[in-house]
């Protein structure tokens, strides 16, 4: 995300990361089931894995994997352990969860501690390009924003794991993930299958971001204006991307582009990159990203035009999602990072703020003063200064 383009900035960095890999590229490299990410990243690492799909209202074909024991053994019991969801961020996928070796990644380590553990990857990435009657050549076929991940996504894939296990869900969020929920919890879309959240470097209000290649992008507006263009897929390696990468890195120093973007990241592993496996995603969604980030509100995508938004809406301007609508009694763990320069500290304050009558007992704040946005899901130290206190407050819940 960015400063009005924080959204744009992301990917822009995602862009300049990735190395330039193509559309078909992406499209096809892992189209078969046996190179999914059971196969790839879990199975190979002496876990049980299971290959899911689920279809949402709007005819999208998300991935699902799930672990349902760890390495120990045990089975599922028929159902019996809590089950647990994990949604990924911006630019990623599933892959967020298992990238580093079984004892300092979240999904493992949650399966090998007693959970039933559920991976989602979001349309329009690699596992997820499935749709009923859309290719991702279709531009209708990138014509959503997080307001469809809310609406639709989330709702499926909630609602395919509690069908399938019988047990409500505990969920664990980062980043965009983190905002799919609240824009979930709030209109109550899952509040009768969600057992608890908890929310790693949490996106709602983003008006105070300070990253200063934020705001330098969001003051060109850069991505309406692809968007406008009928640029409607932003592919993290595609052309567009790659030259608005080398216009911005002609006026600020892009050398750790990486750090200027997501805050200095004190704990990833710097012996293998963590950004060789961006995922697209539709323009439309960084335009409301960047909407938010201008505004500092948390409201559906608007149209800039009162016609359309009459026409979406029934109303000339976006309705807001209303944070404070979410449940008083939903067990929430907030964790966040002081050197985090996309979920910062200021605006996760304004989030806390909001939801101030929150039962007191159902919330626990873990603030982290040496993690940037990436240390959460990246950190090789992240079991013990995030995940034990994760699984204690599922384990109280």
């Amino acid at each position: 995300m960015t400063a009005s383009l924080v959204a744009l900035i992301l990917l822009l960095f995602t862009a300049f990361a990735s190395g330039g890999r193509t559309k078909l590229d992406w499209r096809t490299e892992y189209s078969d089931s046996s190179d999914g990410i059971c196969n790839l990243m879990v199975v190979t690492q002496g876990y049980t894995c299971e290959e899911h799909r689920v279809t949402t209202k709007d005819g999208y074909i998300l991935s699902m994997q799930r672990i349902p024991t760890g390495r120990t053994g045990g089975g599922n019991n028929g159902g019996a352990k809590p089950p647990v969801l994990l949604q990924h961020g911006l630019m990623s996928d599933a892959m967020t969860w298992l990238s580093n070796s079984p004892a300092e990644s979240l999904g493992f380590i949650l399966a090998d501690n007693g959970f039933d553990v559920w991976l989602a990857s979001v349309r329009g990435t690699t596992y997820s390009t499935g749709h009923t009657s859309l290719t991702p050549d279709d531009p209708e076929y990138w014509n959503w924003s997080w307001d469809e991940l809310v609406a639709y996504d989330l709702p499926s894939t909630f609602q395919y794991v509690y069908n399938q296990t019988g047990h409500k869900l505990h969920y664990v969020g980062h980043s965009l993930g983190t905002l799919m929920a609240f824009g979930a919890f709030s209109r109550n879309e899952v509040s009768d299958i969600v057992r608890s959240a908890a929310l790693l470097s949490p996106i709602a209000y983003m008006g105070q971001m300070p990253s200063p290649l934020a705001r330098a992008a969001a003051d060109s507006f850069i991505a309406e204006d692809l968007y406008w263009l009928g640029l409607n897929e932003f592919d993290p390696g595609g052309g567009a991307a790659s030259k608005l990468v080398a216009e911005v890195c002609t006026k600020i120093n892009c050398t750790d582009l990486e750090s200027v973007i997501t805050g200095p990241n004190c704990c990833m592993n710097t012996s293998k990159s963590n950004l060789d496996h961006q995922q697209p995603t539709a323009t439309k969604n960084m335009v409301h990203l960047a909407q938010m980030i201008r505004r500092g509100t948390i409201a559906m995508y608007d149209y800039d035009d009162e016609g359309e938004n009459k026409k979406h809406y029934g109303q000339s301007s976006p309705p807001e999602y209303n944070i404070t609508s979410i449940p008083n009694n939903l067990p929430i763990f907030l964790g966040y990072g002081g050197k985090d320069l996309l979920s910062d500290v200021n605006d996760v304050q304004t989030l806390i703020d909001t939801l101030s009558d929150h039962d007191p007992d159902k919330i626990v704040l873990q603030y982290t003063e040496e993690y940037a946005h990436l240390d959460f899901v990246y950190g090789i130290n992240a079991k013990e200064v995030v995940y034990n206190p994760l699984i204690a407050f599922f384990n109280l819940n």
